[in-house]
């Protein structure tokens, strides 16, 4: 946000001054600096989620902690040892099931995690007493995925819609292969072909393989830079590369 002019927050930030708009942000981003992290402030290609949104977010899920609420996918053990049955997207292969088995087991007062690959559906038990629910949600949010409650009639509509997504990039990258094979074999088999004429193929071919690496290929360097920011090496990492 605009920073007021007048204000009295400065920041040291690549040894010069720099100036906040209020103290909650200045002490925000001298503790980022101060911590080594201030390559975010270098790197970041947008600006984070104002106050007001991520205070909406939290408030969304904090929906999900009122008992009214949890009747429909939540079983009672005890006082407060509870289990949900949830749904998960962005599934896209086995690492993203231990992904989250092992983010979600690591976290104080969950019991236990047990995900189903080919249904996408989870089911998570935990102490209420030592987590909300809602804890759970963002823990899985912060990694890349996003869990709702278990709901049939949803939970067919999330596969529906990833089937399609995943015909619609299958049909991409399928018309740009065949495509491509168009340019590039007649520069193996043609024995007259001028330079310019090779070269001129190259080019197509290459520009044709763009919207298949582009759109096709996106989940995968979606899943590996995710990997590579947690430091874990899933299918993802060496795909892309």
């Amino acid at each position: 946000m605009p920073v007021p002019d007048g204000a009295a927050y400065p920041i040291q930030f690549e040894g010069e001054t720099r100036r906040a708009c209020c103290r909650g942000c200045q002490a925000v981003a001298q503790t980022i600096v101060d911590s080594g992290q201030g390559a975010y402030y270098t790197h970041r290609t947008a600006l984070p989620a104002t106050p007001q949104q991520a205070e909406a977010e939290l408030a969304q899920l904090g929906l999900y902690d009122l008992p009214e609420i949890q009747e429909s996918f939540v079983r009672t053990e005890t006082e407060n040892i509870r289990e949900a049955a949830l749904i998960l997207e962005n599934i896209v292969c086995a690492a993203c099931i231990w992904l989250n088995e092992r983010h979600l087991a690591g976290l104080p007062g969950v019991l236990s995690v047990e995900i189903n690959y080919a249904t996408r559906r989870a089911r998570v038990r935990w102490d209420n007493s030592r987590i909300q629910l809602s804890a759970i949600l963002k823990a899985v949010s912060d990694i890349g995925y996003i869990a709702h409650p278990f709901d049939p009639g949803r939970s067919d509509d999330i596969h529906k819609r990833e089937r399609n997504t995943a015909i619609k990039r299958l049909a991409i990258a399928g018309l740009g292969m065949m495509q491509v094979m168009m340019y590039a074999l007649p520069t193996y088999i043609a024995t007259d072909m001028t330079t310019d004429i090779r070269l001129l193929m190259r080019w197509a071919s290459l520009i044709l393989t763009i919207p298949v690496v582009v759109y096709s290929a996106w989940p995968f360097f979606i899943g590996a830079w995710r990997d590579v920011k947690r430091r874990t090496l899933g299918m993802d990492v060496p795909v892309a590369l």
